[in-house]
């Protein structure tokens, strides 16, 4: 391992989920332009959610983690990233609502456009092997050649579409869209008409009633800025470390190193090798970092990544992501007892996803809403057994009424997937099963 860090350290270690750039040349321009940019984010921002997830840390407030599997270039547009966030919002007030505490907004958004690959090529039905589609930022999921060829291109095009995404997301949550007083006007047309809906109806209405009191009490709504405004930050998992290099800025008044393409970057169950280059890259910059911990991970390399990339301790700066699957997060349990005899500061959120995966027997990769709610109810009780708070929550969604996962209140079945299964790589929840879940997560952590 190397001695001293530097943005470049991560260099002299194996980098695992790197694409076989084709055109050198064509890389080290793109990254040089990208060095050239201004930052996405600053360094300020990432220190504000660094202190909000340390009250996370101290039972305080509730992480909220959300947002697409893989952003795309082609389906982009203000409604899309309104509709989304518009979700977010929904899910924050439900839980913010229901468990009496403030909840910390982290997207999976501007930027996400990075998917780590279980093999390096894939064969279609023809017999044909190409490349594997690796997220818009490398390349195209048309499967030809040709279109899966890495394109360093597309680092500078997921740089302006993250911009672009950012700016709209500041409007939004800073320009009336996110006021408390408009709680009712976020419900959707097929949010509003299901059974999900009319129970966030109801907290929407005892919302307004307690913004008329507060107004009758001479509490000026208009200028009280926390219910005029909200602060929802980005995240993304940093895979590609050359993008990831180019937008690392020395903060003016720290001197510290910050990732500027996100607010929070998180590192993948593939890629978190203790002597490998991504945990190299994390354990110098000052953002909030989180990393996915898998149901086979052992007690004392937690122990060791925990003392790796959080040495100071800082509360708010490491989240550890379970991701287990229903059936075996039972296997959380040696881990937060090792983490907290061990006094590390951590946030201990769920990821109830990626591990309850399938393919349908019509050949669509889906998730089963009731085994989503199995795996975070098992992770609240060990939790709990534990004397560990619950922190937090990280799921896939869309603000689009897709069918990509089965069950939740509309009951979606196995022959409705092929109705409107839009994802190019994981199955999201759509608006109304997000709803559902958020009450569904409020019920067991306040059990």
């Amino acid at each position: 391992m190397p001695t001293t860090w530097s943005p470049t350290s991560w260099r002299n270690l194996p980098a695992s989920q790197q694409p076989d750039w084709p055109d050198e040349t064509a890389l080290d321009h793109a990254l040089k332009q990208l060095a050239g940019f201004p930052p996405l984010v600053f360094a300020g921002e990432a220190r504000r959610l660094t202190a909000a997830l340390g009250q996370v840390v101290a039972g305080n407030a509730f992480l909220l983690q959300a947002g697409d599997c893989a952003e795309s270039f082609e389906t982009f547009s203000a409604v899309q990233i309104r509709e989304k966030l518009r979700v977010i919002l929904q899910m924050a007030v439900v839980l913010t609502y229901s468990l009496g505490v403030p909840v910390v907004k982290v997207g999976r958004i501007a930027g996400q456009y990075g998917k780590p690959r279980s093999s390096p090529t894939e064969r279609l039905a023809d017999g044909t092997e190409v490349p594997s589609f690796r997220g818009y930022i490398v390349n195209d999921p048309t499967p030809t050649a040709a279109a899966r060829l890495a394109d360093p291109t597309r680092l500078v095009e997921a740089y302006h579409q993250s911009a672009a995404t950012l700016n709209l997301l500041r409007a939004f949550t800073k320009g009336g869209f996110a006021d408390l007083s408009r709680v009712q006007a976020w419900t959707q047309e097929f949010v509003a008409s299901s059974a999900e809906g009319e129970r966030y109806e109801q907290i929407a209405t005892e919302i307004e009633r307690a913004l008329k009191f507060m107004q009758a009490c001479g509490i000026d709504l208009e200028t009280t800025r926390t219910l005029q405004e909200v602060d929802v930050y980005t995240s993304h998992e940093a895979l590609l470390l050359g993008y990831e290099e180019a937008l690392t800025r020395q903060d003016s008044l720290t001197g510290g190193w910050y990732d500027c393409s996100a607010h929070m970057v998180w590192i993948g169950e593939r890629t978190r090798e203790l002597g490998g280059a991504h945990v190299e890259f994390f354990r110098g910059i000052g953002n909030p970092i989180g990393v996915k911990i898998g149901a086979s991970t052992d007690p004392a390399y937690v122990l060791d990544l925990c003392e790796r990339l959080n040495p100071a301790r800082v509360p708010g700066r490491l989240t550890l992501i379970s991701r287990m699957g229903a059936g075996r997060v039972a296997g959380l349990r040696p881990l937060l007892r090792a983490v907290r005899q061990a006094g590390h500061p951590v946030v201990w959120a769920c990821d109830p996803m990626h591990g309850n995966t399938f393919t349908s027997a019509a050949g669509f990769k889906t998730r089963d809403f009731e085994q989503i709610c199995a795996e975070f109810d098992g992770f609240v009780r060990a939790c709990k057994d534990e004397g560990v708070w619950p922190g937090g929550v990280h799921v896939e969604l869309t603000g689009e009424d897709v069918t990509e996962c089965l069950g939740g209140a509309e009951q979606v079945l196995e022959d409705h997937l092929d109705r409107r299964y839009e994802s190019v790589c994981d199955p999201r929840l759509n608006g109304r099963q997000s709803i559902d879940l958020a009450f569904r997560i409020a019920e067991t952590v306040r059990a």
